[in-house]
């Protein structure tokens, strides 16, 4: 007679101070579409239905050395400061995972937030359950530890936090703007900016890339992203998981959006300056406004020629005249 393998819940609870009002750390908590800015793990975050209180979201993320994807259902609840999540549609060895976000007032403007996770994986396999306990302690000591600095300097938020975008019309249509916006690999020799540029896609939709970006002063960058490709919708999605020295999160989006006349090209930025760096880049006498013009002009000289020429590829494309 077969036995049935009974799969056991597993309990992860991760907690830390943080020397901020428990409403501003909340405000963090909640903002689940900000997390890749907020959190070194979080690639995307597309929210699809919030009514105010119930939220359903698609993610994606890394964890142990892995680019995963899943729909988190949340339930808010500010008055106790408490989101109660729950994960669909979750990736083997995984078979459930749901959890708590809390944020308990302490004395002096500070409180504890607590991160707890329960779950269970297929047949309940030791290796399995260690790797999920291993990716989850990761993962939650990483964004605890994310949350509280920027928590700690909620007073300089909206100067660490910047956020523009640019575009471009664009006389074709939109399928070879995208494709050249999505061939990244093709960018070097092209794009005199870029000198290398490495890129995998092991998962159709998600590119992993690594790029070295030529400075106006002949200084060479290395970055690394996960990019996320939506190509129905003229749109990729992108997070830097290895920033230049003066940025401390980037995130951004590509949008080829059509209209009767053409296209416009959409390139946005997120990101958030790592403050302890900026007269150590910039010199002794910058501030946060010298750093915030910096990275906004370098940003910008870059995005404004690789805008210029997938408009180029697109107008010369055959069949665009």
């Amino acid at each position: 007679m077969c036995g049935v393998t009974e799969e056991r819940v597993h309990r992860t609870a991760y907690s830390v101070e943080v020397a901020a009002p428990a409403a501003v750390v909340y405000g963090l908590v909640s903002e689940a579409v900000q997390w890749p800015l907020f959190f070194p793990s979080n690639v995307h975050v597309e929210r699809l239905e919030f009514d105010g209180t119930n939220e359903r979201l698609r993610m994606w993320a890394t964890a142990g050395g892995r680019i995963r994807s899943w729909i988190s259902t949340r339930v808010q609840d500010p008055q106790t400061r408490r989101v109660e999540f729950r994960q669909q549609h979750v990736q083997p060895p995984v078979r459930t995972m749901d959890g708590t976000w809390a944020v308990e007032e302490l004395p002096g403007e500070a409180c504890l937030l607590t991160l707890r996770h329960a779950f269970t994986v297929h047949g309940d396999r030791a290796e399995d359950v260690a790797w999920v306990e291993r990716a989850l302690a990761v993962n939650s000591r990483a964004q605890l530890d994310s949350l509280r600095s920027l928590a700690q300097r909620w007073a300089r938020f909206d100067s660490l936090v910047l956020t523009f975008e640019d575009s471009l019309r664009i006389d074709a249509p939109a399928e070879p703007v995208y494709e050249f916006l999505h061939r990244a690999a093709d960018w070097p020799g092209v794009l005199p900016h870029v000198s290398r540029l490495e890129l995998t896609e092991d998962t159709p939709g998600v590119q992993v890339m690594t790029m070295d970006t030529r400075t106006q002063d002949g200084a060479v960058h290395t970055t690394e992203s996960v990019r996320v490709c939506f190509p129905h919708a003229g749109r990729i999605v992108y997070k830097q998981t290895a920033t230049p020295e003066l940025i401390e999160a980037h995130s951004g989006e590509w949008n080829v959006v059509s209209d009767a006349h053409g296209v416009t090209a959409v390139a946005q930025h997120s990101v958030v300056l790592r403050e302890d760096a900026v007269r150590r880049v910039l010199g002794p006498d910058a501030g946060l406004a010298h750093a915030r013009r910096h990275v906004r002009q370098t940003l910008r000289r870059d995005t404004t020629a690789l805008l210029h020429r997938a408009r180029t590829h697109a107008e010369s494309a055959p069949g665009t005249r």
